[in-house]
């Protein structure tokens, strides 16, 4: 690749050389990292329990331990939470990652192992720099601020050796003295539960230091640079940094807010997509000139695959990282050095390259719609969407949709309800070739839309100013990855939206 000499190449020149080492030899490493987890996994309560003893290579492993979901793991993490040690994963957990999912109300707490920050976590984000900076001879990365966007500890009466918090606090708390000391802002305005007033205390700071990058969620972001703006009197990002050249995003698709950066940041401008998870580090964008990301094998993190036809299933059957094909979608299954043992983690991903193995999120396997056979997934939403608002000429905010039932025909529709940035100058207009898109993206919607008889056109609800924000606060769930769903199978978020959207 890149054989410049500069500092930031030479730091991580050993985690550059590991990164091509696991992709060189893909499934090899996942055997090794298979093999670590279970002989950890020998010595605690589930381990036992399952009767790791046994287990020799993945085929034992697949069919001594089922694939698990938060609730079939809860009474082992409330173990945990209340003191045991030994339950998941051998080591005294004090971390937990508190989330209440993108729709649920009730919380869930991961565990985060020491392993996990060293091994995963901290691993994937040297490895992310190392070929970053194998690409940016020239970056200050090293030399300048950072800034972070993240989440808030939050107060549980659980126990005073339990941190509970966002993992991206978690993260930052636990960030060795050198990288603290190119983070801004100090880690007490960081991780402040107050959502509003951390935005207002973060603005002023950040707006007059040099802040070389940006990580976090685009929306809330892109909240923080209107705000700095507002404050500043300037016109752009770049005339508050001018040193800005990277931002590093994840949490949600970053589709619909591209236009929206490239308008605040003119000139040359970096971006990079990472698969960052309370869970885990799975993923991140290795190569700027490619949106997919790069698997990361040597984390900790042993992956399965499962076909969505396997969703229902009683006895779901995964695939491995050697089985899989491209462009096809799968749940991801992972087994962590958390003690995640073949976790549903809810995401589902495609995979677009095999040498090396790279993916992009498609989805989450109950955010999508399936109102009569159409099997509309987020990425196809994303893509549709974008396409709309290109050819309108208009900037979307937020979006999120639902199917509608009519009550004397029967016949479904799907509602969209948009927040724009600018509003399309004919709303009908934009639904029809949000509908155009849809069908060349998605052969099952294309003939579920045939002739109307099955599924009617999509009709499109212009959201106010301001309603996704409202509505997250009215549910105290600002801030951090707190996001609305973009599709949903039911109506039960898109109706509460609607009740605000006066």
């Amino acid at each position: 690749m890149f054989q410049k000499f500069s500092l930031s190449n030479l730091v991580f020149s050993r985690q550059r050389h590991a990164v091509w080492r696991s992709c060189a030899n893909p499934f090899e490493t996942q055997t090794k990292v298979l093999r670590y987890l279970v002989d950890k996994g020998r010595q605690t309560a589930w381990g036992r329990q399952y009767d790791y003893n046994k287990i020799k290579d993945y085929q034992s492993f697949k069919e001594q331990v089922p694939i698990s979901t938060y609730e079939d793991l809860q009474s082992y993490i409330e173990r945990l939470l209340h003191g045991e040690n030994y339950v998941l994963w051998p080591e005294k957990i004090k971390y937990f990652s508190k989330s209440s999912g993108t729709t649920g109300s009730k919380s869930k707490y991961i565990p985060v192992s020491a392993s996990a920050l060293r091994d995963c976590h901290y691993r994937g984000g040297r490895s992310l720099f190392a070929t970053y900076f194998a690409q940016n001879f020239d970056s200050n990365l090293l030399l300048k601020q950072n800034f972070a966007l993240g989440g808030s500890r939050q107060v549980d009466g659980i126990g005073a050796d339990k941190y509970i918090a966002d993992v991206s606090v978690i993260l930052m708390k636990n960030l060795p003295w050198w990288a603290q000391l190119r983070r801004s802002p100090r880690f007490s305005v960081a991780a402040m539960a107050e959502w509003e007033e951390k935005l207002s205390r973060i603005a002023e700071i950040i707006a007059y230091q040099d802040i070389v990058s940006l990580s976090g969620v685009p929306s809330w972001n892109l909240v923080l640079a209107k705000k700095i703006l507002e404050m500043t009197g300037k016109n752009n990002l770049r005339e508050v940094w001018p040193n800005l050249e990277l931002f590093i995003h994840g949490g949600t698709s970053f589709v619909p807010y591209r236009s929206q950066f490239e308008a605040l940041i003119p000139g040359k401008m970096n971006y990079l997509e990472v698969y960052n998870a309370s869970e885990g580090f799975f993923a991140f964008q290795d190569d700027l000139s490619r949106t997919d990301m790069l698997l990361f094998l040597n984390g900790g993190v042993f992956y399965e695959f499962l076909p969505l036809s396997e969703l229902s299933k009683e006895s779901p059957q995964a695939l491995t990282l050697a089985e899989v094909e491209l462009n096809k979608s799968y749940a991801l299954v992972i087994s962590t050095n958390a003690g995640l043992w073949r976790y549903l983690i809810g995401d589902t991903v495609k995979f677009t390259c095999f040498n090396p193995f790279r993916i992009v999120i498609s989805g989450r396997t109950k955010s999508f719609i399936n109102a009569c056979g159409e099997e509309l997934a987020v990425d196809n939403a994303e893509q549709a969407v974008k396409a709309a608002a290109v050819r309108c000429q208009t900037a979307v905010k937020e979006y999120t949709a639902a199917p509608k039932f009519s009550q004397t025909t029967g016949i479904a529709r799907h509602e969209w309800l948009f927040e724009f940035e600018q509003d399309p100058a004919d709303l009908l207009e934009f639904s029809s070739i949000l509908d155009e898109e849809l069908k060349k993206l998605n052969s099952d919607y294309e003939a579920k839309r045939y002739q109307d008889l099955n599924l009617l056109p999509p009709l499109v609800i212009r959201a106010r100013s301001g309603l996704f924000y409202d509505w997250l606060k009215s549910r105290q769930r600002l801030g951090g990855q707190a996001k609305i769903p973009r599709l949903s199978n039911d109506r039960q978020v898109f109706d509460s939206l609607l009740a605000l959207n006066q």
